[in-house]
């Protein structure tokens, strides 16, 4: 993807504004690859900082300087994944994916709280169905090779050419890479709930908890709903998942008796319907919810204040 320019004269310098266009992209592929907004920043700068360490002879030399940046973050994000999987296995009680705000609402890594100018919208992160967190959940359970392949090929629609090139592998053993992660995610695919009914599921659900009606939690929650929760040892929480529609109630109604003055806030988190949990008018908790039949099934609550970075800068109450 790096080929010197064929014709015999001095190649021309590569367009600034296009090569910082290429942010965007880059952090929506990192972040995807990564599932954590801080080191999807950390590889992009990374890119750029390799981009920028080249003579402008050799940066004019590349023929599709997008392709290249692309090429570098995929690679960068490779090796972040395979290091990862050894941190993640120290890590305390079970990792989830960073949550993101609505995209309307972030704003340069916040959340816009309207008295700021629109940032750039390289940015921005776009929701979308490769953004729930159920699915960055599937996206954990693959290789490094897996998920770099199947997010090239399937999400950001990559030939399995450039593929192979970006991973060191074949074509063809790019292709089953993808393959192979492709029946992860249709494994664990669920029937989708349209948004507005999910919303109105997450409204009862949050008048219902902060009521502390055990009852009607257990209604809105399937017999065999799970909610996990991701402290990082920073904070305190359940360490293991909690299992079962009434026992996930009665922690509930735990934490509410434990914490007066919590304050629910419905949100969109990672493209979905979830609520904002505040406490003296800082985000504590974000809860992403997965809702299948008229029922919440799981429950992903990020209480790891490192990874509510988007919510807590934004000043929201």
């Amino acid at each position: 993807m790096s080929t010197p320019s064929e014709s015999g004269h001095e190649p021309s310098e590569p367009d600034l504004s296009a090569i910082v266009g290429e942010r965007r992209q880059l952090i929506n592929l990192a972040y995807r690859l990564l599932g954590s907004l801080a080191e999807a920043e950390d590889a992009v700068q990374e890119t750029y900082t390799r981009w920028y360490a080249m003579s402008r002879q050799q940066q004019a030399a590349i023929a599709s300087p997008g392709a290249w940046l692309t090429t570098v973050a995929s690679r960068i994000c490779l090796d972040v994944l395979g290091s990862a999987r050894a941190r993640r296995e120290r890590y305390v009680g079970t990792w989830i994916p960073e949550p993101l705000p609505d995209r309307s609402e972030w704003i340069s890594g916040r959340a816009d709280d309207g008295g700021t100018e629109p940032a750039d919208p390289a940015d921005r992160i776009t929701l979308d169905e490769s953004v729930h967190m159920a699915f960055l959940v599937v996206l954990e359970s693959m290789t490094p090779a897996e998920r770099v392949a199947f997010i090239l090929h399937d999400v950001f629609r990559y030939p399995f050419a450039e593929v192979a090139e970006i991973v060191g592998r074949t074509p063809a053993a790019c292709r089953q890479l993808a393959s192979s992660g492709r029946r992860r995610v249709r494994a664990a695919r669920t029937p989708a709930t349209p948004a507005v009914g999910q919303a109105v599921l997450v409204r009862d659900f949050k008048e219902a908890w902060e009521s502390k009606n055990i009852e009607a939690l257990v209604a809105l929650l399937d017999p065999d709903a799970t909610m996990t929760a991701d402290g990082g040892g920073l904070v305190g929480t359940v360490l293991r998942p909690v299992e079962g529609g009434k026992s996930i109630a009665q922690y509930l109604i735990h934490i509410a008796d434990k914490a007066p003055g919590l304050t629910l806030l419905e949100r969109t988190v990672n493209g979905r319907p979830g609520l904002v949990a505040h406490h003296t008018g800082i985000p504590v908790t974000v809860a992403a919810l997965d809702v299948t039949d008229g029922r919440i099934t799981r429950i992903w609550a990020v209480r790891n204040p490192e990874k509510l970075r988007a919510w807590t800068e934004s000043g929201e109450i």
